[in-house]
């Protein structure tokens, strides 16, 4: 019966407050990461936890928001749990999936968890259309550019999987710099 801590942390903050956390909490073995929540995909660490954890052992977190940020993940995640007969607990949540009253805490905070990323996402798409009104935003800078392509491809007669390949690039990218000067391969 072990203890095993997963921490998660937005990709802009630092780790160690949550790993620290875990650790005074019992946990021998704590995995973490700098991800994204709202979705499991690139969650090396916790795949990793979920696949090792073993019957009568505990996964601990600080906080049922840094396990999921979608209602469906997290059910899907305690499921697993449960049906390997692993405890789910948080340092600083009542949550202790071997009760009731655990159970539907953890649900409440699941429901929570989603619609505060639900509402930030929001707030973010208002942001970007007053600021699309105001003519300041202008999107993500290019991660290409578009002249360079045109050189190697007429000067140096260049195809686009060499160019993508000097510049670093995907291919679809050169098709689409190449596409804007009206000049597709």
């Amino acid at each position: 019966m072990a203890l095993y801590g997963y921490a998660r942390c937005p990709p802009r903050s630092g780790l160690h407050l949550a790993g620290r956390g875990l650790r005074a909490a019992g946990c021998d073995v704590v995995r973490a990461e700098k991800v994204t929540g709202s979705s499991r995909s690139g969650r090396t660490e916790l795949q990793l936890l979920l696949d090792f954890i073993r019957p009568g052992d505990t996964l601990v977190v600080t906080r049922i928001d840094r396990l999921a940020r979608s209602i469906k993940d997290l059910q899907d995640i305690v499921f697993m749990l449960k049906e390997r007969g692993v405890t789910l607990k948080a340092t600083e949540q009542p949550i202790d999936t071997r009760s009731a009253a655990g159970k539907a805490f953890l649900d409440m905070l699941g429901v929570f968890a989603e619609f505060e990323t639900n509402l930030r996402r929001e707030r973010q798409l208002e942001g970007i259309a007053a600021a699309k009104v105001r003519g300041v935003y202008r999107g993500r800078k290019p991660s290409i550019d578009p002249a360079e392509v045109q050189r190697l491809r007429i000067e140096e007669k260049l195809g686009p999987t060499e160019i993508a390949r000097r510049l670093g690039v995907g291919r679809a990218s050169v098709y689409r710099a190449l596409a804007r000067y009206g000049r597709p391969t």
